[in-house]
Formats: C-alpha cells, sequence, structure tokens
C-alpha cells in the first residue's frame, strides 16, 4: 500500500496565497519603507516620528506601527510615567529588514535623474 504525502511548498511571493506577500507589502509600502529608515537611525517618540517622515498622519503612522510590530519589526516600548512616553525601535529583524529597504531607498534616490530623464523620453515618444 501506497501512502502519499503532500508536502507544502515554502514561502514564494509569487504563489497568489502565500503569506509572504502581506509581509512584503508591509515592508514595502510608501510609510512601511519610511518608518523602517527612520528606525534605522534611531528610536523616536511617536511625535518625532510624524515630524521626521513628512508628510504620514496620525492614523497612517499608528496603523504602519502597530503592523510592523505585529509583524516583528517594530518593538514599542511604553513608559509609565505621565504624561504616557512611547519610544519605537527596529528589533533584530527590524533592523535586517530596514537595512534592506534603506538600500533601495537610496538607490532610488540616486537614479531619480535617469528615471525623469525616461519619463520624458517616454511621454515625448507617445506625446
Amino acid at each position: 500500500m501506497e501512502v502519499s504525502v503532500e508536502v507544502s511548498p515554502g514561502p514564494d511571493v509569487n504563489r497568489a496565497e502565500c503569506p509572504s506577500r502581506l509581509v512584503l507589502e508591509h515592508v514595502t509600502s510608501r510609510w512601511g519603507v519610511l518608518v523602517l529608515a527612520a528606525l534605522r537611525e534611531r528610536s523616536y517618540r511617536f511625535s518625532e516620528l510624524r515630524r521626521h517622515v513628512g508628510g504620514v498622519s496620525e492614523k497612517m503612522l499608528a496603523q504602519t506601527l502597530q503592523t510592523l510590530e505585529r509583524d516583528g519589526f517594530v518593538h514599542r516600548a511604553a513608559q509609565p510615567v505621565i504624561p504616557p512616553r512611547v519610544d519605537y525601535s527596529l528589533t533584530p529583524m527590524g533592523r535586517e529588514v530596514a537595512e534592506q529597504v534603506w538600500a533601495l531607498s537610496r538607490w532610488v534616490e540616486d537614479k531619480l535623474g535617469d528615471v525623469v530623464t525616461a519619463r520624458e523620453a517616454y511621454d515625448a515618444a507617445r506625446g
């Protein structure tokens, strides 16, 4: 008698049902990238981080931090003082992913001129 054992494939972001897609979405979202890159520098209080990451609303920052904390990338340290003080920092895994998205961010900044040139050429060809 032959026993059939179905082996679950490992993570693969190209599979529609792979949970790694959601993690990838969290770390590569606009606010995810910017928050991780900022926390790479140092820990921040919520209001400091909001000022540092220009354009993020209070609601989006709170959601982003909560999502990154749930995924294990961000550590939230609430201090039992009045007024309440909460500091956000990277976990060791968060530091790893922050280095990756920071490198991508720097690459985008470095290549921005080339992107603008490519866009202008594309638009001119279709103008």
